[in-house]
């Protein structure tokens, strides 16, 4: 696909395969076109002015371009992690159930329901033994860590098929960056992940599959222990090894 912002060609004739299942990491210096890439795939890039779309991706066989997708319900399959942990101005509570209050007639929602919805977020992204208690605390007053944790089990209710991460360790401290790729480890599997990230080490310790790009082109795409190991393009090599970026 290529991506334009007004005059500006972003993207370059990606072409790209994401396998179910696994975290894919997109690497690449600032500007290369990753973050915009990640953006895709919910569309959100289309919240900007001026933005060009020519191609497709294709989300469980259906290309999300189509004239008769829904961006609510494609956002519903496809959640998004940002850089800063954005919890909303509510209770840890309300955080978790407002993707199915959005979602679902309020009569169909049981109180039983909601309340298991909760206990099973918190529970798989690791906060219910801390958080149990304090249900109706204001979300903003978590620890970042925390916080950050809470955005990704505010996704969960929803059943997502894929889970972007835009740098979702960025303003975590190492306790902090190392509880997320935790994380990340134990929604693999169940989830599709794609993370952009610009520490080499976390994109190495944290991805199944790494695609580096540069100036808005997919430059290579392969394992992330072949990529690190051999990568086979000199510009991957370079990028690696810190001549560049």
């Amino acid at each position: 696909m290529n991506l334009w912002y007004g005059d500006f060609q972003a993207l370059h004739n990606v072409s790209l395969n994401v396998r179910h299942g696994q975290i894919t990491s997109l690497i690449g210096p600032s500007g290369c076109g990753k973050t915009t890439l990640l953006r895709c795939f919910n569309r959100i890039n289309e919240r900007y002015g001026s933005v060009r779309t020519e191609g497709e991706i294709q989300v469980l066989g259906k290309n999300i371009y189509d004239a008769d997708v829904s961006l609510i319900e494609l956002r519903k399959s496809v959640g998004m992690v940002f850089q800063r942990p954005n919890p909303l101005p509510l209770s840890v509570y309300e955080n978790i159930v407002f993707g199915l209050r959005l979602h679902n007639e309020r009569s169909a929602l049981r109180k039983a329901d909601l309340d298991l919805a909760v206990e099973s977020a918190l529970t798989e992204v690791g906060l219910w033994n801390d958080l149990s208690g304090k249900l109706k605390k204001d979300a903003a007053t978590l620890q970042l860590e925390q916080q950050q944790k809470l955005c990704i089990a505010r996704l969960l209710p929803l059943k997502p098929e894929v889970i972007l991460m835009d740098e979702p360790c960025s303003a975590l401290d190492v306790e902090g960056t190392r509880a997320i790729e935790e994380l990340m480890f134990r929604l693999q599997g169940r989830y599709t992940i794609l993370i952009v990230t610009h520490n080499m080490a976390q994109a190495r310790r944290a991805s199944n599959e790494c695609v580096f790009m540069l100036l808005g082109e997919v430059i290579e795409h392969r394992s992330t222990e072949d990529l690190f190991q051999s990568p086979q393009n000199p510009k991957t090599a370079e990028y690696l090894e810190g001549r560049f970026g």
